[in-house]
């Protein structure tokens, strides 16, 4: 894989740091972050947890096409997409994007577009649960 990627699906917390400094270089003057997070409601309704399925060798495969799309397209150093599988709580962290460039615009527009593409047209579904019952959402591609 690319040196200036790092892809990562995993049942283990996803962590903020890892990410960060794995884009970090003494080149760039800006880093953007984005952290999804697993809020406690969604439609007027209490959500209680998230289950996180995925067909994980095509989800990767996604995640590196939408990383060098990326770097094609923006002037960008390094970039990290990672995601969470598996039954996340309030609070827990299922997706984080990191990327670096020399200036911050173009780390903004490459995070965005990425995490844009990311609920696109990676093979990622979610289904949430409530008090009375749960259902599948975001069920792409």
């Amino acid at each position: 894989m690319n040196d200036r990627i790092s892809i990562k699906i995993s049942v283990e917390p996803l962590n903020i740091q890892t990410c960060f400094d794995f884009v970090r270089d003494d080149s760039c003057g800006g880093i953007a972050l984005f952290v999804g997070t697993v809020r406690n409601h969604t439609a007027e309704k209490d959500v209680k947890q998230l289950d996180f399925s995925t067909y994980e060798p095509m989800a990767v495969k996604e995640m590196e096409i939408i990383a060098d799309h990326a770097i094609q397209r923006y002037p960008i150093k390094r970039i990290a997409i990672h995601h969470a599988k598996g039954l996340l709580k309030i609070g827990d962290l299922p997706v984080i994007i990191a990327v670096s460039s020399a200036h911050r615009e173009a780390a903004f527009e490459a995070c965005q577009f990425a995490i844009n593409r990311l609920k696109q047209t990676v093979p990622i579904w979610k289904k949430e649960f409530f008090s009375d019952g749960e259902v599948w959402v975001n069920a792409h591609p």
